[in-house]
């Protein structure tokens, strides 16, 4: 409950008539009474309806201060295929306008309306209210302050080495003053690395430019990392959120601007020739040196003569010319000849007849 003393005679006071609002008014003499009237109280009466059909998570988020995109769930007792209608109203409007632009995210519905900056100049919120077009279920309101703002990504313009640095030129979205956007650049080798570019002037984040930079590189976003190498490949990418100076800090960063890169793409093939010559260097290198290694134990320790081994081949030896020397005796022995008689016994029974 809220009191307010006022000379007035009326107050405005904008609120989500999501639920019943009572308001009483009292008079008295001057600021320091302590005897004033009695209170006079009325009451608005809530909206028609089951309060679980009403839509959930409402919120809205004005993109690039040029559109405002608002999103929700469906009610749980919510009739399916429901058609929702989205109302609203700012300062300047003599009466609320109708969304037109529906559109579906999963299960977030949402829907879109051009909000230009400059036509709600001196307004700090927007009333919203989502209700469906058969009055199904019940309205709800919301009231949206105009600080939940999410810019466009930014875009790239230059990429360029300067002697041992790369240089980053970019360009802020539109509508936004210089102080109002904070950056992060992402340079991706190796690996990527998140640096940040946040500073209160639209100049380039850092100490010392050099000389030859682009010329007028102090009246641009621009970043400059140093130590770079020529011959490594980089991509670089962009990304913009709100200035806590200018709207309230949510967190709400922009898409990546798209990515631009420089330098040297490695050659696959090197690499590739480099992983397949360790193995067999490795493999040559291990036989080498067994080969090495069994050659210096033979110098090292050479073998010792086996004198058993001596005295069985000389013996080995006489045998085998003995035994020949007695074979030879045997095969050239003279054989003694002997002469035999042969008589010839003839059959003579033919000659006598």
């Amino acid at each position: 409950m809220q009191h307010v003393i006022s000379l007035k005679t009326f107050r405005v006071e904008e609120v989500a008539l999501n639920e019943r609002i009572c308001l009483q008014v009292r008079s008295q003499c001057s600021v320091s009474s302590t005897n004033p009237s009695d209170a006079v109280e009325m009451c608005t009466v809530p909206p028609e309806g089951d309060p679980e059909s009403a839509v959930t998570r409402l919120q809205c988020i004005w993109y690039n201060l040029c559109q405002m995109n608002c999103t929700w769930l469906p009610g749980k007792k919510a009739p399916p295929g429901t058609n929702y209608a989205l109302y609203y109203w700012y300062s300047p409007l003599e009466k609320s306008l109708q969304c037109a632009n529906y559109y579906t995210e999963g299960e977030l519905i949402g829907c879109s309306f051009d909000l230009l900056k400059g036509k709600v100049s001196g307004s700090e919120k927007i009333q919203i209210m989502v209700t469906d077009t058969a009055g199904t279920i019940r309205p709800s309101y919301n009231i949206t302050f105009l600080n939940s703002v999410k810019p466009e990504h930014p875009v790239i313009t230059a990429l360029s080495f300067q002697n041992d640095s790369l240089y980053v030129e970019w360009e802020s979205p539109e509508n936004f003053e210089s102080n109002c956007l904070v950056y992060q650049v992402e340079i991706t080798d190796s690996k990527p690395e998140l640096y940040k570019a946040e500073e209160s002037k639209n100049k380039c984040h850092i100490s010392q430019t050099p000389q030859d930079l682009p010329g007028n590189s102090k009246d641009k976003n621009c970043f400059v990392i140093s130590d770079v190498d020529r011959d490594t490949l980089y991509t670089v990418r962009v990304r913009a959120k709100a200035s806590k100076y200018c709207f309230e800090d949510k967190n709400l960063w922009s898409a990546w601007s798209p990515e631009k890169s420089i330098g040297q793409k490695p050659d696959p093939t090197f690499y590739t020739i480099t992983l397949l010559s360790i193995p067999v260097a490795i493999s040559i290198s291990t036989l080498l040196l067994l080969l090495y290694l069994k050659r210096l134990k033979i110098i090292i320790f050479p073998p010792i003569p086996d004198p058993g081994k001596i005295f069985k081949e000389m013996f080995s030896d006489q045998n085998d010319d003995t035994l020949h020397w007695k074979k030879c005796d045997i095969y050239e022995k003279q054989i003694k000849e002997e002469i035999d008689s042969v008589v010839l016994v003839e059959n003579l029974k033919k000659t006598s007849q």
